[in-house]
């Protein structure tokens, strides 16, 4: 009988260090990277934290170190680079590849997700899925839940039950934040506290759905991976023991899930290297944990932090204006960010007398930048928060200054603001058909053909909001509900009154409606504030929906790609969806306490300390100029006009820091 000979080969029973002669590699790395770079690059074994500052090379940091291992004689296939987009992972692989060439393509490059999905079919078996399942995208999981919580008597008609995409939303963040749901419902969806257990009853239906049917969602492929990784079992220790090297971008937006990944990839040699930046850590919404990359050298032995803080994108005085705002932060790792570039103007802190005078001044800026020869796309105006633009966006329009608005929508593409905007378009017009369309549509027991037999009952006459409503005209509406829509509609249309006026009637009229309809309605009441902050600045109705109605000349995404590249466009944009950008000029709008940091944050250290994160990431996109605004008064529909206060990030930088100006003149 033969018998068969295996070979055996113990894993990880000792560490190899590598000689390496850097004389032989093509590519000189001491003379391409600044000192810090080089260390970062050059690091092999061990665990390492690299805090690349705003601007400091961080993606040229990772590139070369990759070309460096596998110049060094590594195996590309053992080196696993986890990003948070593919695009990235893609441009850095490509990178690599032209630096040194293609063997930097067979690394194991993607995103958490894209790893998760080829890691679980090719150990299904061991991990207990069916290598056959299914991924279910947001919308997929959304629908699921819509079938669950409508086919296993969830909803009732005494009280409203929580939309498909708000329960799939807590569901989610529930998961990558480990945190209960029901605290997340009493923090963010206290109405829907008294159908807690119906909700943890969907979570339960939810999970049983997925198994049954070998479906699994985005947080599933997170959750799996982990378990097995650290469920010691020999697939995994196969697994792990073809990964040598561990590289992690963007550290500091990983999530609670993803960080117990990172731990389980690197358990049994310790090598890893994340990049990131604690300043930068500004997507708790989306479940990112700062306290990721502050308690990083607690996840592992010996850990080495290195600091990279030669910026390439700011002037001198950018960086010093944010790394003033980042010196107050109660927990960081102390970095000061520097450049070899030369000049720069002081930031300017620009207090306005009022919100209008703050955008006709930034409108007035732009022109003069635009009139020194800067094109429009090196020029951003950032916000905290979608609402803040919705004034700018007007004086916009009306100066004929084209923009693009990233991070939230543009004011008039809100679903309220139209719902409140068609009101007031049929008190102007009453024959706009496609107002009343939508209005009809707002209220209960109203369908589409019950809509198109009231307008046809408008078009013959036989109703009206010319004429005081009458009695016979509650059997011609047939609905109690829209009875006293036409008697608002009535006054809207025949009394004289000032704007805002018209627009606190309708808003009154609306908010039981508006609260009905949107599950999320706590946080879009603020744009319907703003607009009746709005609407204190016009004296006619007809003139605020002309201005309401004025476009810019580029809407979409799509658009912009299929535009000449001479054509310029100015970049509205949160400072959300801003970071890793850059511009020649940046303004920061509403730098106001209350607005930035919010009221609601400001009840937390760490939520407070995140909104300080947001204005240096705001700060740090400016090349050269940076503007910082705030309107010193400001109309609140219950207080009526207040005195406000400058930000606390920015009311005691030092006149050496920042030039204070006071804009007095109307425009």
């Amino acid at each position: 009988m033969n018998q068969k000979k295996y070979k055996l080969r113990r894993i990880h029973s000792q560490k190899f260090i590598k000689k390496i002669d850097e004389s032989k590699f093509v590519i000189n790395y001491q003379q391409e990277l600044n000192p810090p770079q080089y260390e970062a690059v050059a690091a092999v074994d061990g665990a390492y934290l690299i805090i690349a500052g705003a601007g400091t090379g961080k993606t040229r940091t990772l590139v070369y170190r990759v070309a460096r291992l596998i110049e060094s004689g590594y195996d590309p296939n053992s080196i696993l680079l986890l990003t948070f987009t593919r695009k990235a992972a893609n441009e850095m692989m490509r990178r690599a590849s032209v630096l040194l060439d293609d063997r930097c393509t067979k690394i194991r490059g993607g995103t958490f997700h894209s790893f998760a999905n080829v890691t679980l079919r090719k150990y299904a078996k061991a991990i207990g899925l069916l290598s056959s399942f299914t991924i279910l995208d947001q919308g997929d999981s959304a629908d699921i839940i819509n079938l669950i919580r409508s086919q296993e008597g969830f909803i009732d008609e005494k009280r409203r039950f929580p939309k498909k995409d708000t329960l799939n939303k807590i569901i989610s963040y529930s998961i990558n934040t480990n945190k209960r749901i029901e605290e997340i419902v009493e923090e963010d969806y206290p109405h829907f506290l008294p159908l807690m257990d119906k909700i943890l009853d969907v979570n339960k239906v939810y999970i049983q759905y997925k198994r049954k049917n070998n479906l699994l969602d985005y947080d599933d492929l997170l959750m799996y991976l982990r378990d097995f990784l650290l469920s010691g079992s020999a697939a995994a220790r196969s697994l792990l023991s073809t990964i040598q090297f561990v590289m992690v971008d963007e550290y500091q937006d990983t999530n609670y899930l993803q960080a117990q990944i990172v731990k389980g990839l690197a358990q049994h040699n310790d090598n890893v290297m994340v990049v990131g930046d604690d300043a930068q850590s500004i997507y708790s919404f989306r479940g990112a944990n700062f306290r990721n990359i502050i308690d990083f050298p607690k996840l592992f032995n010996n850990v080495n932090i290195i600091k990279i803080e030669e910026n390439y994108r700011s002037v001198q005085t950018v960086l010093d204006f944010a790394n003033t705002i980042y010196d107050h932060a109660i927990e960081k790792y102390t970095k000061v960010l520097y450049t070899r570039k030369n000049g720069g103007a002081l930031p300017y802190i620009v207090a306005t007398a009022n919100e209008n005078m703050q955008s006709k001044f930034i409108v007035e800026k732009i022109l003069e930048l635009r009139e020194e020869g800067l094109q429009l796309n090196d020029i951003a105006i950032l916000f905290r928060s979608s609402f803040f633009s919705f004034d700018l966006e007007i004086e916009l329009a009306k100066a004929n200054i084209p923009f693009q608005k990233f991070g939230g929508m543009k004011f008039v593409e809100t679903a309220h603001i139209k719902d409140v905007l068609a009101f007031l378009r049929i008190a102007s017009n009453p024959q706009d058909i496609i107002s009343w369309f939508r209005v009809l549509l707002l209220h209960e027991g109203v369908g589409p053909k019950t809509a198109q037999r009231v307008l046809d009952e408008l078009a013959t006459a036989r109703i009206s909001i010319s004429s005081s409503p009458k009695k016979d005209d509650k059997n011609i509406i047939q609905n109690k509900n829209l009875v006293d829509l036409f008697v608002l509609l009535y006054k809207l249309h025949t009394i004289k009154m000032p704007p805002t006026e018209k627009v606190q009637m309708v808003y009154d009229y609306y908010h039981p409606i508006f609260k009905d309809k949107y599950d999320d309605y706590n946080k879009r009441n603020k744009d319907l504030e703003i607009f009746l902050n709005i609407s204190e600045n016009y004296r006619s109705l007809d003139s605020l929906l002309a201005d309401m109605a004025i476009e810019p000349v580029i809407d979409s995404m799509i658009d912009m790609e299929g535009t000449d590249k001479e054509d310029e466009i100015l970049t509205l944009s949160t400072i959300h969806s801003a970071k890793g950008l850059e511009w020649h000029s940046v303004f920061i709008i509403h730098a106001i306490d209350g607005y930035f940091p919010s009221a609601r944050s400001a009840e937390k250290i760490e939520t407070l300390e995140e909104e300080r994160r947001l204005m240096y990431v705001a700060s740090t996109r400016a090349k050269q100029n940076l503007f910082v605004t705030y309107p010193m008064n400001m109309y609140d529909r219950e207080a009526g006009t207040t005195f406000s206060k400058p930000s606390r990030f920015i009311s005691d930088i030092s006149s050496d820091k920042a030039e204070g100006w006071l804009v007095e003149d109307e425009f």
